[in-house]
């Protein structure tokens, strides 16, 4: 399919039962999809299945899109939905952060390495450990790169609560993560 072909050309041909188009829109957005579903459910053998599970509620809501609003944050505020109420459903851990061990430097040492996976681990388990009302936010702006009013779009929250629970979230992660006394080190 052509890729000039607009997100709202799409969504209308799928309206009208065009297939293909829809799987031009999975092509487009898979690997957002596929990225916000892992960073809220951290369930590697759950990513693809509830990833699938937020594309069937897409093309079943499609009528209800507003093209006033870009399809990209629509489409991740019916995934961070979704895994949200899936996380609540199962009560499974929730929320990594992206795998910055996996992006080390070439030149690390066996230790420095391993340093960097036991960081990544803590910082794991401490976003796991905020109440929602503040995870959410900080996977959605660090992890997920969404702006204030994207936010604002998924979380139906003004923009002044969730600067609010950002910053009150990163002063948590900090008591959590850097012992006092410590400051500078993680």
């Amino acid at each position: 399919m052509d890729p000039a072909i607009s997100d709202v050309e799409l969504i209308n041909r799928c309206i009208k039962g065009d297939q293909d188009a829809f799987s031009e829109i999975v092509s487009r957005y898979k690997r957002l999809v596929f990225k916000v579903v892992f960073n809220i459910i951290n369930n590697e053998h759950e990513v693809n299945d509830i990833s699938q599970e937020v594309f069937l509620k897409v093309y079943k809501n499609l009528r209800s899109y507003n093209p006033e609003y870009k399809f990209s944050t629509w489409i991740v505020k019916v995934a961070t939905n979704h895994c949200l109420d899936t996380v609540r459903k199962k009560k499974v851990d929730s929320l990594s952060i992206e795998e910055a061990a996996d992006v080390s430097d070439k030149n690390d040492t066996p230790e420095e390495s391993y340093i960097r996976k036991e960081k990544v681990q803590r910082i794991r388990e401490a976003i796991s450990e905020l109440p929602e009302k503040y995870r959410v936010p900080i996977i959605l702006f660090h992890q997920n790169g969404l702006s204030y009013e994207e936010m604002m779009k998924v979380m139906n929250e003004p923009i002044t609560i969730i600067k609010n629970r950002l910053y009150r979230a990163r002063l948590m992660l900090k008591g959590k993560l850097i012992p006092e006394g410590k400051e500078g080190t993680l």
